[in-house]
């Protein structure tokens, strides 16, 4: 497919000077499928994104104590526990014998964490293992460890990064719309937070993620505010990796007493649509296998994602949400090679093994 197979609607998206942030274009495009679907190809294809990629890493959730109250949590409704020391280095040292190259360490707001404490986990896996690369704390846990601590936030982010913080996961941005906030995680810090947070992280070169929970009281309004959001951090400064997209699982949360959780077109759809609306800025669009299921991640790929993630090796907020727990590194390059696409592994900042 060329740019001349086009519409007039597609080839504007390809304009250097447009409408990826035009919330009437993108309106347009989500109500017409096809459309949507071959435009995000095609700027996979231009972002030079024909391969899909893969990284093999560790969840470890180190502790499911948590003062917070959102709405759409499975994980703290478990049984309470906080992993020991020595349990967070044995599943580290698990993890690098079995070839992960990245531990992701997030864990619930226990609430008598401190700055320390965070660094302290940090220190222990970095000084055992210096050569797994630690993405780790939310912007909320960052927040919590400094109210806890009555340090800065800017100051807790470089003592983590002296502790041997590599990135962070750009988790509790769930939708970046305050009125949504309210209804889901009241108590969470606000939009506004978040974006600083990650930005100061940004500017201290602590690299993160991105995400979007979409699928539950959101508008598509909301969802066009929140990749716009995105877009403009991503532009000022180049500090996302990847936008991991999110669709709301309904089982054992409170929310889901009332919200179903979007369909299997919804998630599609809402890959594709991230594809366009933050092109050119971030090029690494993630369908997340454990909360699409194997067979929908699939499909994710061939609407405009490409990449699907990690291996986890046993991660319990899935297994408390009925999300699939893991995946082989054979079993997912599998999966990307049965749709006709080659599989890459990459480290945690997409270079590739």
């Amino acid at each position: 497919m060329t740019v001349s197979d086009l519409s007039e609607m597609e080839r504007a998206c390809l304009s250097p000077k447009s409408p990826s942030n035009d919330h009437d274009l993108l309106m347009r495009l989500w109500f017409e499928p096809l459309k949507l679907y071959r435009l995000a190809n095609l700027l996979r294809q231009k972002s030079g994104k024909d391969e899909v990629t893969f990284i093999i890493n560790r969840n470890i959730n180190f502790t499911n104590y948590c003062i917070g109250s959102c709405k759409f949590c499975s994980f703290k409704h478990s049984k309470r526990y906080r992993l020991s020391t020595e349990e967070i280095l044995s599943r580290a040292r698990e993890a690098e014998e079995r070839g992960a190259t990245e531990i992701c360490l997030q864990g619930g707001l226990s609430p008598g964490m401190l700055l320390e404490d965070y660094c302290g986990i940090l220190e222990i896996i970095h000084r055992s293992h210096p050569r797994l690369h630690l993405h780790a704390y939310s912007p909320m846990e960052v927040l919590h460890m400094s109210r806890n601590s009555n340090v800065p936030v800017k100051d807790c982010l470089k003592e983590l990064k002296r502790s041997g913080l590599g990135s962070m996961p750009g988790t509790a941005a769930e939708i970046l719309v305050d009125s949504v906030r309210q209804k889901i995680c009241p108590e969470k810090l606000n939009a506004g937070q978040w974006k600083e947070i990650i930005v100061a992280a940004h500017h201290l070169k602590i690299p993160s993620t991105s995400t979007i929970l979409f699928g539950h009281v959101e508008s598509m309004e909301d969802r066009l505010e929140h990749l716009e959001i995105l877009k403009g951090i991503q532009n000022e400064t180049g500090g996302f990796t990847e936008l991991v997209l999110l669709p709301f699982i309904p089982e054992n949360n409170l929310l889901g007493r009332t919200v179903a959780g979007p369909d299997l077109l919804d998630r599609l759809k809402m890959h594709a649509l991230a594809r366009v609306a933050l092109y050119p800025a971030v090029t690494n669009i993630q369908a997340s296998w454990t909360k699409l299921g194997r067979d929908a991640a699939k499909a994710a790929i061939m609407w405009g994602a490409n990449d699907l993630g990690g291996t986890l090796m046993d991660e319990r907020i899935a297994r408390n949400s009925k999300e699939e727990p893991g995946i082989s590194a054979e079993e997912i390059k599998e999966l990307i090679e049965s749709c006709g696409r080659k599989a890459v592994q990459r480290t945690t900042l997409y270079e590739l093994i």
